[in-house]
């Protein structure tokens, strides 16, 4: 594995808008090129997601970090979505293994960049505690990059962090066009 130059920070994007993960994933993808070992958690994803008309969500993050050398992607999610109001013991019990899966990245320095995908809707929707993703901010070794997104982001995370982009929405073509999610930009 090679270290970073430089002591680990701990970032977060969150916010409204689009491009969190995106984001995120595009740090990572610099990081590989580095010859960093990137892995990703992503939250509430499966590879393939069912929309419930028919169509499903192949999102070509997975396709695509399958090519690149040193770059991991995990799925930590159905491919039905997630009731926030009441969210199926199924999707407590993968959102607790994603996080079990994070706490032994880091224990075991498995990565010298670790992204969390989603995990701030994770908490927010009390798929798994906000104590848990602050331990994993004072857990993680010094030489380590902590990347996490989504909306929702707490303070006290916010306060953790050693940098916080907010995405925010200024015009949306969702709203402007009544668009779908396009294969390629959304998923």
């Amino acid at each position: 594995m090679v270290s970073p130059a430089k002591p680990g920070k701990v970032q977060i994007y969150t916010g409204n808008g689009k491009g969190k993960t995106t984001c995120a994933l595009g740090a990572g993808l610099r990081a590989a090129g580095h010859g960093l070992e990137v892995l990703v958690i992503s939250f509430m994803k499966a590879k393939v997601a069912w929309r419930g008309d028919g169509d499903d969500i192949n999102y070509g993050e997975f396709r695509s970090i399958e090519q690149i050398p040193n770059y991991t992607i995990v799925p930590m999610g159905r491919q039905s979505w997630v009731d926030k109001e009441n969210p199926d013991p199924i999707d407590i019990r993968m959102a607790q293994d994603g996080l079990k899966m994070a706490q032994k990245a880091l224990r075991d320095h498995k990565c010298d960049v670790l992204i969390l995908d989603e995990i701030n809707v994770a908490v927010e929707w009390n798929l798994i505690s906000v104590e848990d993703q602050l331990a994993l901010i004072k857990e993680k070794p010094d030489d380590v990059e902590l990347i996490m997104t989504g909306r929702y982001a707490r303070d006290e995370v916010i306060q953790a962090a050693d940098l916080v982009t907010e995405m925010r929405e200024v015009k949306h073509y969702f709203a402007t066009e009544k668009l779908d999610a396009r294969k390629g930009f959304e998923y």
